[in-house]
Formats: structure tokens, sequence, C-alpha cells
């Protein structure tokens, strides 16, 4: 959708006329199931882009409040809900903003401190009670249930650039994130830990953000970051940070090989630097799995 910051301005004045005078812009950094405003300096406005990404509104309205309560650094916390209108069709989130740098390696006091401080992140995310809390499904992209569901999706991916990389090796690492399943109770998983939802301040994780496909299961989902953003001291520290054996490693290694081979089939002819950060991740991936054969 064309979702602009007039259309953000109008919906404020329409359903929250005590905020219509704060100014309203986009942020530096937008998401892609989601566009994101300011609203002020110290609230932002979250607005769906599709049909599909609306049952994200009524998931954090509901559990973010519970799980800000439990951690100790800061996440998303909203604050109001947005009804859809006549020119809008969803509903929609005032949240609190969040003050933080968007994670880069230039920014931090190093990979392995930042490895520490995400995997102790993490750990406390797991360990809140999930019993009630929305089992991994069509709402949140299958984060945290069986990585099988793209199973076609990532053997065509492998076969399509059969030309490019080992086809053999990426099946056998993508076979073996097939072999096991979770067996313990489910646990939350955030879904999305990228560095565009994470913040630092001096150096340091200072929040973490966009929890549009939080829910419970497994955690190996919450681990592929370890092959798109760190190297292989720092791998190792945030794996054992986490605390995870061979086989939730081998899935967390499969999450991360599913999204850069569809993401590197989607823009190999489009858009060359997301390719090419793709293409890097599928080397990774393959040099880090053949080192530790």
């Amino acid at each position: 959708m064309n979702i602009s910051a007039d259309l953000v301005v109008r919906l404020i004045k329409e359903q929250f006329p005590q905020w219509s005078d704060l100014e309203i812009k986009p942020v530096k950094v937008s998401g892609h199931d989601n566009r994101t405003f300011h609203l002020g300096e110290r609230m932002s406005v979250r607005l769906p882009s599709a049909a599909h990404y609306v049952p994200q509104v009524e998931k954090e309205q509901l559990w973010l409040p519970i799980l800000s309560k439990k951690l100790s650094i800061p996440i998303s916390t909203p604050l109001a809900k947005g009804k859809p209108n006549e020119e809008y069709p969803y509903p929609w989130s005032i949240n609190k903003w969040l003050e933080g740098e968007t994670l880069t390696k230039g920014n931090i006091d190093g990979l392995d401190q930042f490895a520490k401080e995400l995997g102790t992140f993490l750990i406390a995310l797991q360990s809140i009670d999930a019993s009630a809390g929305p089992l991994a499904g069509k709402h949140n992209f299958y984060r945290g249930g069986a990585i099988a569901v793209y199973d076609e999706e990532s053997r065509i991916a492998i076969a399509n650039h059969a030309d490019t990389f080992n086809e053999q090796l990426l099946k056998e690492i993508w076979e073996l994130a097939l072999d096991s399943k979770w067996a313990l109770e489910p646990v939350w998983v955030h879904g999305d830990i990228a560095p565009g939802n994470i913040l630092i301040n001096e150096g340091k994780l200072c929040a973490v953000i966009d929890f549009g496909i939080l829910g419970v299961g497994d955690p190996s989902c919450d681990a592929a970051m370890a092959w798109t953003f760190f190297d292989d001291n720092s791998r190792r520290i945030f794996k054992n940070v986490l605390n995870m054996n061979e086989e939730t490693w081998n899935r967390a290694r499969g999450w991360a090989l599913w999204k850069a081979l569809i993401t590197y089939d989607a823009h190999k002819h489009t858009n060359h630097a997301i390719a090419e950060e793709a293409y890097k991740t599928i080397n990774i991936i393959s040099g880090d799995y053949k080192a530790a054969k």
C-alpha cells in the first residue's frame, strides 16, 4: 500500500486528536511488513503494509506489555490501537519510541561482546512462561515451527543455482536441518532477529523492536543471525550463550540458509546489493559447515 505521512496525519487527527499537533515523519529505516512514522519525539505509528500482516497488531497489543515487564532490555511497547477507516482498511498501532541506532558492525563494542548481549537477551525471552502464547503458524510465517514448511521452496532455490553454489553441500546442510525437531516445551521466539530490529546505544544492545512475527515454539529460528552477522569466534560465543545443542544449531543454520537462498533467488537479477549479501551468507554457511565436519 501507499502509506504516506499525510495519511498518518489524517488518521491521528481523526482518532487521536490529542496528538494531532505532534510532528509526523517517516522513520529513517522502515520495515517491509509495516510502515513506521515518528509521532513527535516519544512515539511511533506502525501500520501494516498488507492484509496478511494485520494479525501482528492484535498480537503485539496483547503480548508486548506482558513480555516487556519481564525483560531487562526495552522492547517495543504499544500505547494505543488505531481503527480501520474508509481510507486505511487495517488496525494499526501507536508505540513508545525507543532511542538507539540501528545495529551495524561499526557501532558496537566488538562482535564478541555483542554476541553475549544478544544471546543473553534471547535466553531471557525464552525463559518467560510461554504456555498461553501463540503457537508458530501462518500468523508468523512459521517462525518457531517446523522448518520443513519451506522444504520445497529451499530445494527449488538450491536447484536454480546449482551452477553458482555446491549443490550437494547445500542439500546436505538443508537435510541436516530437517532431521531433528524441537522436543521440549515451546518457548518465546522473536522471529526476526536481524540488525534492522536491534538498537544500539554507546556500543551496547539497548533495545529490540519489531515483534510482528512473535510466537512460541522452537528457538532455532532466532539464531540465524549467527551466520549473517557474526564471525567465527563471535558465532561460537553466541552458540555457547544460547546453550544450543547440535541438533538445534543445525536447524538454526537451516533457517539462515533458507532465508539467504530465497533472497538470492529473488534478487539476483533485480538488486545486486541484496543478492551479494545473500551470496556471502550462503558461502559463510557452507564454509562454517565444512570447517565443523
